[in-house]
């Protein structure tokens, strides 16, 4: 058995952009001949408080108790064949805990989850943003062994960073095992457009509130968010749902359209379109901002909408919301696309080449 060390900043199984990034791949790891230890700078009682206003106390603990498990890690971590380390080793200060994983460990690889470098307003308490040091994850992609990246743009400026030039782009990725669809297309009831996401990225969701308002009055519709917040919109009717891992699928079935607003911005070129992939597991049409890597997922008229303006979203939502027929063509479209390009099944292979490729082959 191979031993692996997974340094992330989430605890496991809760934040998306781990959840249905690599975590999914452990048991494939193990089947294959890896032993895995997770080490996530953030515990439960930190993640419970890091999205809400205040809480500082408990925040400044969290952050504390986050360090002392970095420094466990560095006694432990040269027994490790291979370190993954997922956006960065600490939040906060200089790069020197990020040069003494390097250091320590034969083999490293780093996993990038959007453009990190840029500092913008996506970030939740812009006071934190002060804070960060780019320079950490610049260092990671450099002195790597082997970078994965979420986006092909982000993929090429990794090739021009890292000294081994060996970056990979591996797309997000779900089980569609389990997100399967259950939609009818029919147009029987109010039709549900539905988005999910997390606090930080609610300002997305923002961005569509005249859209909201000026679709309600063209045509029926509820809209359904799925997220870790509250959320008050009295122009239209709404139903706001706290995401949960038990009721995740069901809650996303519920929805008849998807929506994928997003900005024209740095930032933006690195997400990985993860959204987009969960709506077409579930085999619903998706309007989406046609930017970055969502245009390498959703083809206009295709598997989906992609739209730039305002009216262009309020005009392919009401014809969605209308048009039952074109629902189902473009929501089966990409159920079938997804089944193909973006399972659990198909990804997998992408990971585990990357992990043989890493391994010492004198270690039994």
């Amino acid at each position: 058995m191979k031993k692996l060390l997974v340094i992330c900043p989430f605890p496991r199984d809760e934040a998306a952009g781990q959840r249905l990034k690599y975590e999914q791949y452990f048991d494939h790891w193990e089947e294959n001949g890896y032993m895995i230890t997770v080490s996530s700078y953030m515990d439960t009682p930190m993640w419970n408080v890091t999205y809400q206003q205040g809480k500082y106390v408990e925040k400044i603990l969290g952050l504390f108790r986050g360090h002392l498990r970095r420094l466990r890690d560095l006694y432990y971590i040269s027994g490790y064949d291979i370190v993954y380390v997922f956006q960065w080793v600490t939040p906060f200060g200089s790069t020197l805990s990020e040069r003494l994983v390097r250091r320590l460990s034969k083999k490293m690889i780093y996993d990038l989850e959007d453009n990190a470098m840029t500092v913008t307003s996506n970030n939740i308490n812009r006071l934190v943003a002060i804070f960060k040091n780019p320079n950490k994850i610049e260092y990671l992609i450099k002195t790597a062994d082997y970078v994965i990246t979420s986006s092909p743009v982000l993929n090429d400026y990794c090739l021009l960073v890292n000294d081994k030039v060996k970056c990979t782009y591996i797309s997000s990725s779900v089980n569609t095992d389990i997100f399967t669809p259950v939609n009818s297309y029919s147009n029987y009831k109010k039709i549900t457009i539905g988005w999910t996401g997390t606090f930080s990225s609610k300002q997305y969701l923002d961005s569509l509130r005249s859209v909201f308002i000026e679709l309600s009055k063209r045509c029926e519709f509820k809209l359904r968010i799925i997220g870790n917040f509250k959320y008050e919109f009295p122009e239209i009717d709404l139903e706001v749902i706290q995401w949960s891992k038990e009721n995740e699928v069901q809650d996303l079935q519920g929805i008849d359209i998807g929506v994928y607003p997003l900005f024209f911005d740095e930032w933006v070129l690195g997400k990985s379109g993860l959204k987009a992939i969960q709506y077409m597991a579930f085999g619903l049409p998706i309007v989406a901002t046609d930017v970055g890597t969502t245009s390498k997922i959703i083809s206009h008229l295709d598997n989906g909408l992609l739209v730039t303006t305002d009216e262009e979203w309020v005009e392919a939502l009401e014809i969605l919301v209308n048009d039952s027929a074109l629902r189902r063509k473009l929501g089966t479209k990409a159920r079938q696309e997804a089944v193909q390009g973006y399972s659990t099944n198909v990804i997998k292979t992408q990971y585990l080449s990357i992990l043989n490729s890493l391994r010492p082959l004198n270690n039994s």
